[in-house]
C-alpha cells in the first residue's frame, strides 16, 4: 500500500492486523481473477461468498447479524485495499444496502437478510437512478401500487452497480404517485431470486471499473410483500436517503484519497526509474514540482478524511461536511491522477499501465452518489 505521510489517528493494533488480512485476501483471491472479470464485466458469484467467509463484507455489522461487530473504520480498511489493488468489486454499494436495513429495518427484516448479506450469499444493490431521473430523485418515474398485502411496481432503474448479481434490491419509489416532487418516495427491499417481472439488462460497456457489474434493471407487475417496506410507514424515502447519503459519499472521499496516494507513489517510482535527457525524470525541476503538489494534495487529503472519519464514528458528520468530502477529494483525485498520468508520458496513455486504468476507473467518482455540481448545492444552501 501507498504510504500516507501521516498515521490515521482511527487506526489501532486490531485495524492493523484486520488490513493484513484483507490484503492478504485481495492479492491472492480477487487480483489474479480481475482481467477475467474485465472481460466479462462482473466478478464471479463465488467470489462473493468467498469474500464473506473471510469476513471482509460488512465489517461493521453487529455480531448479534452476523457481521463483524466493528466500526466505519473496518469498512474504511477494505475500502482502501480494494482501491490500492485497483480491484472495484462493489462491497461498499452492498454496505449502503446494509446500512439502510440496519437503520430502518425492523428486527426481523435485519435477521432475515443481514446475515445473508454478511456471508456473501445475497448480494446487495441500491436502485435510485433511472434513464429520465439522475441526481433529480422528485423525478423517480418507478411506482408500487398496493393490492392486498403486496405492492404491484413498475418502472425500471440505471446505472445499478451490483445489479447483475443482486439478490437484494433497495429500491425506491413511489408509493403515492400523486405527491409532489419528493414526498410520495418509498424504500422497499426486493428479494429477486426466482421473482416474476423482474429482469435484469445488459451490462453497460463503461469507460473504467470494467470488472464492476453496472446494469439496468426492469420491472413489471412485480409484488413484493408489504413488509418489505423499510421504516414504519410510506413516504418516508426521501429523509431515509438523505439521511444515509453521508455514509456513501465519505466512502467515496477514503476511495478517492487512497487512489491518490497510489497514484503520486507509482509515479514517483516511475519518476526515479525513467531516464530523461542523461538522468532520471525525477532529476528534472518540473517533474519534482508537480510531484510535490500532487503529494502535498494528497496529504491534506488524507488529513481530511481522517478527521472525517473519526467524526463519523463518533456519530458527528454532518451532511454538509460528507458533501465536501466528496466533491473536494474526488476533484483533487482526478487532478493528481491526470497530473501522474501526464508524467507517465506515452506509456501512462496505455491500459497496461495501473495509471491510465487508474485515471479511467477515477472519473466516475465525480458523477454518482449525487454530481458535484450538486455537493456545491448542498454546500451553498447551508450558507
Amino acid at each position: 500500500m501507498a504510504k500516507s505521510s501521516s498515521q490515521s489517528p482511527w487506526m489501532n493494533d486490531e485495524l492493523e492486523i484486520f488490513r493484513k488480512t484483507v490484503r492478504q485476501f485481495v492479492q491472492t483471491e480477487f487480483v489474479p481473477q480481475h482481467p477475467r472479470w474485465c472481460q466479462q464485466h462482473r466478478p464471479d458469484a463465488e467470489a462473493w461468498t468467498a469474500a464473506g467467509r473471510a469476513g471482509i463484507l460488512l465489517p461493521e455489522v453487529p455480531e448479534e447479524y452476523g457481521g463483524g461487530g466493528g466500526t466505519f473504520a473496518h469498512e474504511a480498511v477494505v475500502i482502501e485495499e480494494l482501491a490500492q489493488a485497483g480491484v472495484h468489486f462493489g462491497s461498499n454499494v452492498h454496505s449502503i444496502v446494509a446500512h439502510y436495513i440496519l437503520a430502518y429495518g425492523s428486527p426481523e427484516q435485519r435477521r432475515h437478510w443481514l446475515p445473508r448479506m454478511v456471508r456473501g450469499e445475497l448480494v446487495g444493490a441500491i436502485a435510485m437512478t433511472e434513464p429520465g431521473a439522475g441526481s433529480d430523485l422528485a423525478g423517480i418515474k418507478t411506482s408500487a401500487r398496493r393490492e392486498g398485502d403486496h405492492y404491484v411496481i413498475n418502472g425500471s432503474k440505471t446505472f445499478i452497480t451490483n445489479g447483475w448479481h443482486a439478490g437484494i434490491v433497495c429500491l425506491a419509489l413511489k408509493t403515492d404517485p400523486k405527491s409532489a416532487g419528493v414526498k410520495g418516495i418509498s424504500l422497499v427491499m426486493v428479494e429477486t431470486k426466482n421473482l416474476p417481472g423482474y429482469r435484469v439488462g445488459r451490462s453497460f460497456e463503461k469507460l473504467g471499473r470494467h470488472a464492476q457489474d453496472t446494469c439496468e434493471l426492469f420491472f413489471d407487475e412485480v409484488r413484493v410483500p408489504v413488509s418489505n417496506l423499510l421504516g414504519s410507514s410510506e413516504g418516508r424515502g426521501f429523509t431515509q436517503m438523505m439521511e444515509q447519503l453521508p455514509f456513501e459519499r465519505l466512502s467515496i472521499g477514503v476511495e478517492a484519497v487512497a487512489t491518490s496516494e497510489l497514484a503520486v507513489s507509482i509515479t514517483t517510482r516511475y519518476a526515479k526509474e525513467r531516464k530523461a535527457f542523461g538522468g532520471p525524470l525525477l532529476d528534472l525541476q518540473s517533474v519534482r514540482f508537480k510531484l510535490a503538489e500532487c503529494k502535498t494534495e494528497a496529504h491534506i487529503g488524507r488529513v481530511f478524511i481522517d478527521n472525517c472519519i473519526v467524526r463519523f464514528i463518533a456519530g458527528q458528520l454532518d451532511a454538509v461536511t460528507a458533501a465536501m468530502a466528496k466533491y473536494w477529494l474526488t476533484e483533487c483525485e482526478g487532478r493528481i491522477v491526470d497530473e501522474c498520468l501526464q508524467l507517465h508520458g506515452g506509456y501512462g496513455y496505455m491500459t497496461e499501465y495501473p495509471i491510465a486504468r487508474m485515471w479511467a476507473d477515477s472519473r466516475v467518482q465525480r458523477i454518482y452518489a449525487g454530481a458535484n455540481e450538486i455537493m456545491k448545492e448542498v454546500i451553498g444552501w447551508a450558507l
